[in-house]
């Protein structure tokens, strides 16, 4: 199975950016599964209803949140009647929506997808994401109902995405991190099989400080007195994420590879 995993949407040039090249990746690619993050989507700030479905209307499978998820109050109520968006499965128990879903495939096949949300430097102390992790691997063992499984690791310590890439080898045909927004060198296969990312990248405009508008986040940094709200950068964006090919029948990653398109970052494609 060919998937493209695609990472934090940041505003409007990213989301652009998304609807820009997805209909043609999934074609020129014969992309059988999307996965994007979006949790950034509007405003830099959460995901609205009206965006998240221009985003799926541009051919995505799957939209996944993660510490913004309800930063947009009407995502509150669309997320229960959209499936195919996930917020983090350790977020709130009373949180609306799911946190992993197994979606439908080109073929008759199944994909899982599943998102967590890390603890070490996050604002907010949310449950352990290894524990919420394991329910659902050991639901749906790799090869078995589903063909595949990617799993997002909305975190911010590298460590911490790491240790989930090694709990879930072997049990996971693809583990991304997402959240920093800057992608990572490291796209390897661990020796149990599953393809491995520390960080997707952003879908944003790179010309900013994690796609904001670099002059507020400057001012900041220097002087530690906020004056404007940060708004996200409106240059062109550069599409960062990861393409993976799985084994149909072991679910098993056989090849990884970095997605960087357009926009400032050097382009690598599969």
């Amino acid at each position: 199975m060919r998937c493209l995993f695609l990472g934090d949407v940041m505003g409007r040039a990213g989301r652009a950016a998304v609807v820009a090249h997805v209909p043609r990746l999934r074609e020129d690619w014969r992309l059988d599964f999307v996965v994007v993050n979006g949790e950034n989507a509007t405003s830099g700030a959460g995901l609205s209803a009206a965006h998240a479905k221009t985003l799926l209307e541009a051919g995505i499978d799957c939209l996944t949140l993660g510490d913004h998820a309800f930063d947009q109050r009407d995502m509150l109520q669309f997320i229960e009647s959209e499936p195919r968006i996930l917020r983090p499965l350790n977020f709130s128990k009373s949180a609306p929506g799911k946190g992993a879903r197994l979606f439908d495939a080109a073929g008759g096949r199944k994909v899982l997808v599943a998102q967590a949300l890390g603890q070490v430097f996050m604002k907010r102390p949310f449950d352990d994401p290894f524990s919420a992790l394991q329910g659902t691997l050991a639901t749906y063992p790799l090869g078995g109902q589903a063909q595949a499984v990617i799993v997002d690791i909305h975190a911010e310590a590298t460590s911490e995405k790491m240790a989930v890439g090694h709990f879930c080898d072997g049990r996971a045909s693809l583990v991304v991190g997402t959240h920093t927004h800057v992608p990572t060198g490291d796209a390897q296969i661990l020796p149990g099989g599953t393809g491995y990312m520390t960080d997707a990248g952003m879908c944003g405009d790179y010309h900013s400080v994690i796609g904001m508008e670099k002059t507020e986040p400057l001012r900041r940094f220097i002087t530690g007195m906020p004056k404007e709200r940060f708004t996200p950068a409106a240059g062109e964006a550069t599409l960062s994420g990861v393409y993976v090919e799985t084994d149909d029948r072991t679910g098993r990653a056989g090849r990884i590879q970095p997605v960087r398109i357009g926009g400032r970052l050097q382009e690598t494609v599969p």
